[in-house]
């Protein structure tokens, strides 16, 4: 790839993060950015698809005996909070960085993933399909989200899910499991000492589970982490005794259980009632002798476990998770990328792309 090559991507990419951080795209409320996408493409000629608010698009020479390389990251975004000091909608440059809303997380990966679409869209000979999926509600981990896109792309073979890693590759990730636990107790008069203090019995649970280690320790991913988040009781009277305590514990699982393991383990030591909200958003790993790694390691990417869920815990195929920007920015008020790490972004994903095409 020439220089010009190179400024001529870089330039498509970085006009078209302006256009979609000035376009709200909150989860679920994506409609304006999947059109602004889908326009995108057209203009260029690229027989483009769109599944809700899902947007992608095949190479031209796609030919269905070959396998399909997935390029996927996703439009959509938290909302700002309130401490952003800018606009979050006005894309501006200062000190050779762009801001704002979603331009970290995770625009700068998806341009960049687009321009690299672009430069290999019209090559022939290529050892492997590629598609390139815009997908939606990432941020919520919603259903209609890659979930649904993926049964209208056909047979994957592996991906490269855009998100700020500082293109470092992200070969493992926590799942992620949410248990709302109800201890359940008696009424009673607090006066009176009567009845069974639900808050009491889920003092013990919670003991149980701040203070127990599971044996399996990852490499990549650290130990299982168990964190009650919230709590609450039927009544808000003081002089009541409550006969029930709920709480919810984040379950953040490395690739060495399964959530069915993980979940059998606390129902088995805990005495108040305990159900799972999903079992979706398992923890992944990708070999480190996969193409797509070893391609990496070429480049001289450095490889780790991610502690941070994304679209690739609903892959049920290998992804590496790979993107520029820093996942430290995400979420933070005044988000921002480097616009010269859009430029490496692009070089870098085409060469790592070369490297297994």
């Amino acid at each position: 790839m020439n220089p010009d090559q190179l400024n001529q991507l870089y330039d498509e990419a970085t006009g078209l993060l302006k256009k979609l951080i000035a376009t709200p795209s909150f989860s679920r409320e994506e409609d304006k950015t999947s059109e602004l996408l889908e326009n995108f493409f057209k203009e260029r000629n690229i027989l483009v698809h769109k599944h809700l608010y899902n947007v992608w698009a095949k190479n031209k020479f796609f030919d269905e005996r070959k396998p399909t390389l997935l390029l996927n990251s996703h439009h959509d975004t938290v909302k700002p909070n309130s401490q952003y000091t800018k606009n979050p909608f006005n894309p501006i440059i200062e000190e050779g960085k762009l801001f704002g809303l979603g331009s970290n997380d995770a625009g700068g990966s998806l341009v960049s993933l687009i321009a690299a679409f672009l430069y290999f869209h019209e090559k022939e000979d290529l050892k492997y399909n590629l598609i390139l999926a815009a997908s939606a509600e990432e941020e919520i981990s919603g259903i209609n989200g890659i979930e649904s896109l993926l049964n209208q792309l056909g047979p994957i073979d592996c991906s490269i899910v855009g998100e700020p890693t500082q293109m470092q590759m992200a070969v493992a990730e926590r799942g992620l499991m949410v248990l709302d636990c109800i201890a359940k107790g008696k009424a009673g008069h607090a006066a009176r000492k009567e009845g069974e203090n639900a808050i009491y019995k889920a003092i013990k649970d919670i003991e149980w589970l701040t203070s127990y280690k599971f044996p399996k320790v990852s490499g990549l991913l650290g130990p299982v982490n168990m964190d009650v988040t919230v709590i609450e009781t039927d009544n808000k009277a003081h002089n009541v005794v409550p006969a029930q305590c709920k709480f919810v514990v984040d379950v953040r699982v490395n690739e060495l259980y399964t959530f069915e393991e993980i979940f059998g383990v606390i129902k088995a030591n805990i005495a108040s009632e305990v159900k799972t909200r999903s079992f979706r958003l398992r923890s992944t790993a990708i070999s480190l002798d996969h193409p797509l790694v070893q391609a990496g390691l070429q480049l001289g990417r450095n490889y780790y476990g991610s502690p941070t869920t994304s679209d690739k815990a609903l892959m049920p195929f290998p992804a590496l998770k790979m993107g520029p920007g820093d996942s430290g920015r995400s979420h933070s008020a005044d988000e921002y990328i480097y616009v010269e790490e859009i430029r490496e972004g692009i070089g870098l994903y085409i060469q790592l792309l070369e490297g297994v095409l």
